[in-house]
């Protein structure tokens, strides 16, 4: 069996390979690039990625980023185009080709077709002589000297180019439309990459984590308070006003330091530096909060009326970290 370092040093390689290819396709980028960009922002018709083999995985791949990033997009495998699925290009419609050699069986026919209904076609294409860079109306270069197959024969560094130059046209539209992280939660809604663009304090807010106590109040009740409504902490009030925090913490630290505990009220133990945060706050800002302060509860606010305790443990259960 191949030893550890063998199979690390081959790993480095085709690394090192694919690094060197994309570094090559940075430098070839044109102008034809940026007018292909431009032509995507400018249209009201959907993007429609074309491959073959390899080509269509990776068109596959542009398709689902364009899509998450608000560029209505879809796939077309070229010889099913030509049996009958020709029908889902519509006048607007912009077609991106992509191909290592440019001149698959299947494009050819496919590319003819399309520049008779006079749909504009952007190529990904390793080939700047083929049939498909020649009938392009834009041709992006993704040529690569050598496949990072030791062989040269499995799309390697041909297809990591490919997917890059997808990337790259995913993120210019992205930013040129100010595509925000509310807009991204919209298309997201789902999952844990959902909860961090979406999930807001209010919605894991329990309805029993009000722990309120008065400032005056005995340490007895504040023990009660805590042990109560178990989030680990109470509010402390002075009339309608928070004046302060007590936190499981802050009562084991009073119990180090004081025999006597029951002369004690929550005015000489509690924090009076509360941190806080809005109920419309999204989860992923009261998280960092707790980090950034090194503590494990908030006291939630809604339109400044005191509502309850979010704690660190509300929010990991939820997946977020």
């Amino acid at each position: 069996m191949p030893n550890n370092k063998k199979i690390l040093k081959i790993a480095k390689t085709v690394i090192s390979k694919e690094l060197k290819a994309i570094s090559q396709i940075e430098r070839r980028l044109s102008n034809s690039f940026s007018a292909s960009v431009e032509l995507i922002l400018k249209s009201n018709g959907k993007v429609i990625v074309v491959g073959v083999g390899k080509s269509a995985n990776i068109a596959n791949k542009i398709v689902a980023t364009l899509n998450s990033t608000g560029q209505p997009s879809v796939f077309l495998h070229a010889g099913d185009a030509l049996h009958g699925d020709l029908g889902i290009i519509q006048e607007n419609d912009i077609i991106i080709c992509i191909s290592n050699s440019g001149n698959t069986d299947e494009l050819k026919p496919f590319v003819r077709i399309i520049k008779d209904l006079g749909n504009k076609i952007i190529s990904i294409c390793g080939n700047n002589n083929s049939f498909l860079s020649r009938n392009s109306d834009f041709f992006i270069d993704s040529t690569v000297d050598k496949e990072a197959c030791p062989n040269n024969l499995a799309p390697t560094s041909s297809t990591t180019a490919q997917l890059v130059l997808g990337d790259a046209i995913s993120v210019c539209l992205l930013k040129l439309r100010n595509f925000t992280n509310t807009d991204f939660a919209k298309l997201h809604p789902a999952g844990l990459l959902g909860k961090q663009l979406s999930l807001k304090v209010s919605d894991i807010l329990l309805d029993s984590s009000l722990a309120k106590v008065f400032s005056k109040d005995p340490i007895s009740k504040v023990i009660f308070e805590i042990s109560n409504k178990r989030v680990g902490a109470t509010a402390v009030f002075d009339d309608n006003q928070i004046v302060g925090i007590i936190t499981d913490g802050d009562l084991r630290r009073m119990l180090e330091k004081n025999k006597d505990i029951n002369t004690l009220t929550a005015s000489d133990v509690m924090c009076l530096t509360p941190k806080i945060i809005y109920s419309n706050r999204l989860v992923t800002e009261a998280l960092a909060i707790m980090k950034n302060n090194n503590i494990s509860q908030l006291l939630v606010l809604e339109n400044n009326d005191y509502v309850g305790i979010i704690h660190i443990h509300d929010i990991l259960k939820e997946g977020i970290k």
